[in-house]
């Protein structure tokens, strides 16, 4: 009975799914129009969005200039786990991302709790675009004079926290924020029926209309409108750091890491989300000219690009403000506000709106490929895998995407939907990265065509080396947070933090055994640790909706996807 929610499907099997749809012999066959300049383009697109132009600042407000040591950390994580997504998406060049890749590494079970978390970090991580976005679209708007009533351009959740907290502050004589006189507005302005206030945001679900739509259309449009959008927003954020540069104050970085490492961490969760979309690349395979070549190419050449840009705008824009006036929603507008050059505020709010569009356009791109995967193995209704006859895309999976993230983002906060995104990514990559350790060294070639392997490095002499040099780090450097570690007197609010710190210390113990015992690969070793490592330093309220969220998934695979999985069929024959 165990072994049957751990059936795996073969390599060979899904190649001969591959071949089969290429053949036109499957009814469910994409439209093949991506190169490797779109590929890199798609990767752009997807992570150069609301993490730089809206958290940024946030994460240079609680970690100050030195917030670019987050960003380098995080990157070093992400390229360990984009050279493991780039060795599947060459071994495996299906639609599916990490889905696909955990069928055959782990089996169905973890291939559906993989699937599920790849829905919220699509799905749910459009939301926190689509609002976003309409933060953006709604100040653009309001510079040129045109305003949008508050309670039809404000989610609900944040109109009624912030009333409620507007209500206390006015009892006590406290002078409101802008926020919470925005959502004080908006509560007191709002329809109401029966009782119930109608507050939504609308500039979110007109966005999510119009790149669904898009989406539905075709791969070749979205790629049209990508490129464009892509080059607009990189020419705005070159232009930020050569203008930018002549305005940098050096005084403006002391004190480069005001609130030490852990203000630094605690902007884990923003940084992260700014990275979000290099992996959406893989879901575009079947699309693609020749996955096997330019897969790993587009994966590694968009991370690396994006995280120089992201070292040198964050050094710009703390130099050019005290990282104390960051914690803006528009932090690249204003930083160019406060040195008067207003114009080029009003130019970066535009190229805003533009480059989260091309975010949403992405992730709204990979979300349906992945559901569409999914239907094809049985483990959700085969109206999802369904192929329009004359756009050739997912149309059914993409209409349902649409409905899952427009009608969410009319109520839902950003902070919520963002924290989620990035807990589900982080598991989707610390799984590819283990999926990796199962699976058997691929071909160098296969059918003339060369494969990307993840580089051999023996994690036996490296692993010991690096946990050591670790430990001599707190031992000598965070005495004191090392002894407050060990002491196990924790505060109850340190409680929960300190035992995902003690789970993973008990992971990297087990790693470290078995790199030494099974001489593994190096690099999925600490793609695996990285990537847990930066979940345990998330809030432990969005472990509590990770988990909540993945029991709902097991629900749903235990009332539908176990009975109709396809493998599962044809093992009964």
């Amino acid at each position: 009975m165990i072994n049957q929610f751990f059936r795996k499907k073969s390599v060979e099997q899904i190649l001969a799914e591959v071949k089969a749809t290429e053949e036109g012999q499957n009814e469910h066959g994409l439209a093949k129009h991506l190169g490797l300049r779109d590929l890199v383009s798609f990767g752009v697109a997807a992570i150069i969005g609301a993490g730089i132009f809206a958290t940024i600042g946030k994460a240079a407000y609680e970690g100050g200039p030195a917030i670019v040591y987050l960003f380098l950390f995080t990157a070093v994580g992400c390229v360990f786990s984009a050279l493991c997504y780039a060795q599947f998406a060459s071994t495996v060049p299906i639609s599916g991302s990490a889905y696909t890749y955990a069928y055959t590494a782990f089996g169905e079970l973890i291939a559906w709790v993989l699937g599920w978390a790849l829905v919220m970090e699509y799905a749910i991580g459009n939301i926190a675009v689509a609002i976003s976005w309409s933060e953006y679209f709604t100040q653009l708007l309001s510079g040129f004079g045109l305003n949008i009533p508050t309670h039809l351009s404000m989610d609900y959740l944040s109109a009624s926290r912030g009333y409620e907290q507007a209500v206390t502050d006015l009892a006590s004589g406290k002078t409101l924020t802008v926020s919470q006189q925005a959502a004080y507005e908006a509560w007191q302005n709002a329809f109401q029926i029966g009782g119930f206030r109608l507050i939504a945001d609308l500039p979110a679900l007109l966005i999510t209309i119009a790149i669904t739509t898009l989406v539905y259309v075709g791969v070749k449009e979205s790629r049209n409108a990508g490129n464009i959008m892509v080059f607009i927003k990189m020419a705005v954020v070159i232009m930020v750091i050569v203008v930018g540069a002549f305005y940098v104050t050096p005084a403006n970085w002391s004190p480069f890491a005001p609130n030490g490492i852990d203000g630094i961490l605690k902007s884990v969760s923003a940084v992260f989300f700014a990275y979000i979309g290099f992996d959406a690349i893989s879901t575009t395979a079947e699309e693609c000219k020749n996955p096997q070549r330019d897969m790993p190419r587009a994966m590694i050449y968009s991370l690396l690009i994006c995280t120089v840009l992201y070292v040198l705008i964050a050094l710009v824009l703390t130099g050019m403000v005290h990282y104390s006036k960051m914690d803006v929603a528009d932090p690249l507008a204003m930083v160019f506000d406060e040195v008067g050059l207003s114009f080029l505020a009003g130019v970066i709010s535009v190229s805003a709106v533009v480059a989260i569009t091309s975010v949403f356009l992405v992730f709204q791109l990979g979300q349906p490929r992945i559901l569409m995967s999914m239907s094809r193995d049985g483990l959700l209704p085969s109206a999802f895998a369904k192929v329009h006859t004359k756009y050739k895309t997912p149309y059914i999976s993409t209409i349902a995407t649409g409905f899952l993230v427009a009608i969410p983002a009319l109520f839902m906060n950003m902070t919520e939907v963002t924290d989620l995104t990035s807990i589900g990514t982080l598991f989707a990559f610390a799984m590819v990265s283990a999926g990796i350790l199962r699976m058997p060294v691929p071909q160098a070639m296969r059918d003339g065509k060369k494969q990307f392997r993840v580089p051999y490095y023996n994690s036996r002499y490296f692993i010991p080396i690096i946990y050591f040099a670790f430990a001599a780090l707190l031992a000598f450097q965070y005495t004191d947070a090392l002894q407050y570690f060990v002491s196990l007197d924790y505060t109850e609010e340190e409680s929960s933090k300190m035992a995902l710190r003690w789970l993973f210390l008990a992971l990297a113990l087990y790693m470290g055994v078995m790199s030494v015992w099974r001489s593994w690969s190096l690099i999925p070793v600490l793609g695996v640790l990285v990537n847990v490592y930066l979940m345990t330093e998330l809030n432990i309220s969005n472990w509590y909706g990770f988990g909540f969220w993945m029991i709902a998934g097991l629900v749903i695979y235990a009332g539908y996807g176990y009975k109709n999985s396809k493998l599962r069929q044809q093992e009964a024959l």
